[in-house]
């Protein structure tokens, strides 16, 4: 499911329009910590602005035509092992994920929070802007 929300976000990319973003459902505290991170995204980021999604939705955020998105209460990558190396990023560990090079997740104590990033941008700034929002958000 995860790869066709993927294709869909890319595939709408540059079409000015909202781009279609499957919302996850997070439950409890990662509800809290997701509305929470929400109201503190950037307005900006990578020099794009932030847009709109469609369906709307306080988990989900997309900056320029889609080329940046961040889903946040997704579930716990089905691959990730618990000896892989998370890359530490301002207080956050991030999963690279290996079968798609611009996809990463935030693993925290109360949600995981995906990005995805166009090839274009580069993902160790992406993700260093959006690290302290996530921490934030995730132990508050």
């Amino acid at each position: 499911m995860r790869s066709f929300a993927l294709l869909t976000l890319f595939a709408l990319a540059g079409c000015g329009a909202a781009v279609q973003v499957e919302p996850p459902v997070p439950q409890g505290e990662a509800a809290a910590a997701c509305a929470r991170l929400d109201g503190s995204l950037p307005a900006q980021l990578a020099g794009l602005e932030r847009g709109r999604s469609s369906p709307e939705s306080a988990y989900v955020a997309v900056w320029g035509d889609g080329e940046i998105a961040l889903r946040c209460g997704v579930s716990r990558p089905s691959q990730m092992a618990p000896t892989d190396q998370l890359l530490e990023i301002n207080g956050v560990g991030w999963y690279a994920d290996p079968d798609t090079p611009t996809l990463f997740t935030a693993v925290t104590d109360t949600a995981y929070v995906e990005v995805t990033a166009a090839r274009t941008h580069e993902p160790a700034e992406v993700l260093a802007d959006l690290s302290e929002p996530v921490k934030t958000a995730t132990t508050g």
